[in-house]
């Protein structure tokens, strides 16, 4: 039984996410009744983290188990003729039976882009959150260094979700502006539902003086989601790095930025 890593891009608009769930369409789904019918046998994908709904993969790592002998570097162009165009598949490698791509994943990057311009672009829909108030960039990483390091998030995670801790470490968040465009870049060694979200929120709020970025540390010690920011939409986020150990993918980084 081979063991074959699937380096994957895709745009989630379409999909709710994705986990395969029951009634609605999702990238797992798709991905595996694809695969299916190349290694004509039932597949099952493990992925590199349970994106929402709407929300994208510039880079993005899944796994699953085949009987199949066919070579690693046919099956992208095999299974990309059974995706849509929304799904694809970038690089198929063969690793070690013990590997998993969210057990082994060592730490994940998401960016979120917000199109910040009093008139909005047909082409940053589902692609970016169109925020027409102004914002200040330098305000909003002011807020984003408070995240960095390791704290219990529970603050920013929506509220219902069951997890054995809420305690995560953020090795950076770093907010940039070109021309309209802010982007967001932050990276943790795992993340809460929702937890990306709330935080660009958070420095959202920051940039409009409804919290200080000083206030941050106590919003987090609280614990409470109605203290912080709000969860901004999902057509923004886009997971765009992840790391494994060195002897099976190392970083895992977007076909083009």
């Amino acid at each position: 039984m081979r063991n074959i890593a699937l380096k994957l891009m895709y745009v989630g608009t379409a999909y709710h996410g994705w986990q395969v769930q029951k009634t609605v369409a999702t990238v797992a789904e798709t991905l595996e009744k694809a695969l299916s019918t190349v290694v004509c046998h039932p597949v099952k994908c493990t992925g590199a983290g349970r994106t929402d709904a709407g929300v994208h993969a510039k880079t993005y790592i899944a796994n699953f188990r085949t009987t199949s002998a066919i070579p690693c570097d046919r099956i992208p162009l095999a299974v990309n003729t059974r995706l849509p165009e929304d799904i694809v598949v970038v690089e198929a490698v063969d690793v070690p039976e013990e590997f998993n791509a969210i057990g082994s994943c060592i730490k994940k990057e998401y960016t979120y882009r917000i199109y910040n311009s009093r008139i909005r672009n047909a082409f940053f829909v589902d692609r970016a959150w169109f925020y027409p108030k102004p914002l200040d960039e330098a305000v909003m990483q002011a807020a984003a260094s408070q995240f960095v390091g390791t704290h219990d998030f529970a603050a920013v995670q929506s509220v219902g979700t069951v997890v054995q801790s809420t305690v995560r470490t953020i090795y950076y968040f770093d907010i940039s502006r070109s021309g309209d465009l802010i982007t967001c870049r932050v990276c943790a060694n795992g993340f809460l539902y929702n937890m990306v979200r709330a935080m660009v929120g958070t420095c959202v709020y920051a940039s409009e003086g409804k919290l200080a970025p000083e206030d941050i540390p106590r919003l987090l010690e609280a614990r409470c989601r109605t203290a912080a920011g709000p969860t901004v939409p999902p057509g923004g986020l886009y997971m765009t790095r992840l790391w494994y150990s060195e002897d099976t993918l190392g970083e895992v980084v977007p076909q083009q930025e």
